[in-house]
């Protein structure tokens, strides 16, 4: 999925809106820190004033005593200064985790309830950007951003007035360099906004190449493609360095150019100061007031292009993770009725079915399963047959037509008790990094060790998870990375046995595996399978001869049905797969 387009602002009142909402439960935190910051500008400007003051009527006139008592209001505002910017500082950073906690909540649950079409149009890389990293930079509009922005404008406010009412002739020579610095930080802010976004752009490439190689490393060794897929690596590596180095280049220009502006700002103030100090016009404490405005003038100047760079990149990732929440890819869950009573009869009649637009891959498909049967499907592949299960347990949606379980359209059930009734063994089965047990469970409280290890005896696995290190506590690791294509296989089976499934869907459960792994699973599979109704998908119709019906399909139609010595007996389309496969 390509990264979405920024509306090229450093702020943008519409996204913020829809950011700030995400602190409602946090609004009295928000307002103490906002109070804090309002507290810290007027701070700040009090300690110039007060030193001035204490070198012109203490210092100089030999007031030891009155130095002594302006000292120590001076540090007492240090302290007080210090501990107000503690606490502002982590209030800010407390409501950014705060927010950003929430946020990354709701966008992982939004992310697990989009269809599985979804998942097959974006990489995973991408949604891993959208979660991790850019929900980061919407903690630091936050914690970085919008408050601080706030606080240094407010200083510079507040600052500039004191300047101007103490004595405007020295203010406005402070100010000479100002105009040319306003110019250049609006120069900056428009280039690194434009950086900001390349980065956020190569970071999400980086991070979909890298999720997506890792994951098929094992095709990249087999094949010799270490050097092809590192060349690839390297060039979007070289662009994502590029696009950092362009940022980089933009602050080692500015940071000096307000550094000199700054030192201008200080010989024009000094050498004006002196001028007027000479002539009576100005004290010495003045001129050294002035010269810590100056520096608390420059510094916040400097620090907003920062923020602004922090709230642009925040406002960048805000637009596309509010981009994920908007997406309505969801499978509509607009049923009101319960499975708990569920028989397990099942109609297909006329369906149509379509990945994309009208490239059906299923057309006009009509058959029956009554309630305990076990019916499987044979053919080619891509004749259909994973997609009449995509569709039986609502992973995706058909176009035409209908399904119903039990006389009633499967999108009038309540969605999660559906697929809680019918569960599915895939050919590729994906364990968890976590144990044996929990694989099995997939964390759900209600179902108990005793039950897991009656249905691994029932199954036929106990001994051999009994062998692992630690049994049931086993860590499989990423994706069974320690067990048998085999082992894993037995897994799927146990974990489909202890959610007690009223309809048991197989498919390719015994392509991947030895012979003797296939026979476990043949035994295990006719254990699990009585009494409940059963699609079995195989390619090895050993494993199928017994079932109530066989049904060929061939590109996205039934054109064969029965039981196994009746379609023999055709001499059709089952008669060569099966020639094919035993002669």
């Amino acid at each position: 999925m390509s990264a979405p387009a920024t509306q090229g602002k450093a702020f943008d009142r519409k996204l913020f809106g829809r950011m700030f909402a995400f602190t409602k439960p946090y609004r009295r935190i928000f307002w103490v820190t906002f109070v804090l910051t309002i507290l810290l500008a007027a701070l700040g400007v009090v300690r110039p004033l007060l030193m001035g003051d204490m070198i012109d009527d203490h210092a100089l006139t030999g007031d030891a005593r009155g130095l002594l008592y302006v000292t120590l209001v001076v540090c007492v505002l240090l302290v007080l200064e210090t501990v107000i910017q503690f606490y502002q500082a982590y209030w800010t950073a407390w409501l950014g985790q705060a927010v950003t906690f929430d946020l990354r909540q709701k966008l992982y649950a939004k992310v697990m309830g989009f269809k599985l079409r979804y998942f097959d149009r974006t990489p995973i890389g991408t949604l891993v950007t959208r979660v991790i990293s850019d929900i980061e930079t919407i903690d630091d509009i936050f914690s970085q951003g919008l408050l601080m922005i706030m606080g240094d404008i407010l200083k510079l406010v507040v600052v500039v007035v004191v300047m101007f009412v103490v004595n405007w002739k020295l203010a406005l020579l402070s100010m000479v360099p100002i105009p040319l610095l306003l110019w250049s930080t609006n120069i900056f802010k428009n280039s690194i906004q434009k950086s900001f976004q390349d980065v956020r752009t190569q970071v999400a490439r980086l991070n979909a190449f890298v999720q997506e190689h890792i994951q098929g490393m094992a095709i990249v060794q087999l094949f010799g493609r270490e050097k092809q897929e590192y060349a690839k690596f390297r060039a979007i590596n070289k662009e994502h360095r590029a696009a950092h180095i362009r940022s980089v280049l933009a602050y080692s220009i500015f940071f000096p150019v307000v550094e000199i502006l700054s030192a201008i700002s200080l010989s024009f103030l000094v050498w004006w100061g002196v001028k007027d100090v000479l002539a009576g016009v100005a004290t010495v404490g003045e001129v050294f007031a002035y010269i810590l405005f100056i520096n608390m003038l420059f510094r916040p100047i400097r620090q907003l292009a920062d923020r602004f760079n922090v709230l642009q990149m925040g406002m960048v990732g805000s637009e596309r993770v509010f981009k994920v929440l908007d997406t309505q890819a969801t499978i509509a869950d607009e049923g009101t009725f319960t499975t708990s009573d569920l028989r397990g009869d099942i109609r297909f009649d006329g369906l149509w079915f379509a990945y994309e637009d009208d490239d059906f891959v299923l057309r006009d498909i009509s058959f029956e399963v009554k309630a305990g049967e076990m019916v499987a499907l044979v053919g080619a592949t891509g004749s259909g047959k994973s997609s009449i299960i995509n569709v039986l347990s609502r992973a995706y949606e058909f176009q035409k037509g209908s399904v119903l379980l039990d006389g009633r359209d499967i999108r009038d059930h309540l969605q999660a008790e559906l697929r809680r009734s019918i569960s599915v063994v895939l050919q590729d089965v994906f364990l968890f990094s976590d144990t044996v047990h929990n694989n099995i469970t997939l964390n759900d409280p209600s179902i108990t060790r005793q039950a897991v290890e009656a249905a691994a005896k029932e199954v036929g696995a106990h001994e051999f998870i009994m062998r692992l290190p630690q049994g049931y506590d086993t860590e499989v690791r990423e994706r069974g990375g320690i067990l048998s294509v085999g082992q894993r296989q037995l897994i799927a089976f146990i974990r489909a046995c202890v959610h007690h499934p009223r309809v048991l869907v197989l498919d390719e459960a015994t392509s991947s595996v030895d012979s003797i792994s296939e026979q476990l699973i043949q035994q295990a599979t006719e254990r699990i399978t009585k009494g409940r109704t059963s699609i079995v998908i195989a390619h090895r119709l050993s494993t199928i001869q017994n079932a109530d019906r066989i049904m060929v399909l061939e590109k996205g139609r039934i054109i064969e049905q029965g039981h196994h010595q009746e379609l023999l007996a055709q001499n059709g389309a089952y008669r060569k797969l099966y020639d094919l496969q035993f002669r």
